[in-house]
């Protein structure tokens, strides 16, 4: 279950964001309703080009708790969200190992279409 305004890693279009929840979702609903964040800084994300989107509740990689994020204040283009650093380094190291997922699945293709 996801709350109004709570704070994830997921999968969005490929790419590892962090998402917050722009309604409660029950457990039971496989769509999720997101805003997306991108990393701008240490801690810092802000808001993605595409600042809305709807999830796969399996796309979501960890659930914050609702102390890990600092701040989240609305800018002239958009919102700033600031992590705690624990959540940073979680949200890092995911990021990490998705693209090392990626690369392995690109060398698998690449040697295939050699042969």
């Amino acid at each position: 279950m996801m709350e109004h305004g709570c704070l994830a890693v997921a999968i969005v279009q490929r790419q590892v964001m962090v998402v917050q929840a722009s309604r409660s979702h029950s457990s039971r609903e496989s769509q999720l309703d997101v805003h997306t964040f991108i990393p701008f800084g240490s801690n810092v994300f802000l808001s993605s080009p595409v600042p809305e989107a709807r999830i796969s509740s399996s796309d979501i990689l960890t659930i914050f708790p609702t102390s890990d994020r600092i701040s989240c204040d609305s800018a002239g283009m958009g919102e700033i969200l600031e992590l705690s650093p624990r959540a940073y380094r979680e949200f890092i190291e995911l990021s990490s190992r998705m693209q090392k997922k990626y690369e392995r699945l690109f060398d698998v293709w690449s040697r295939k279409s050699r042969h």
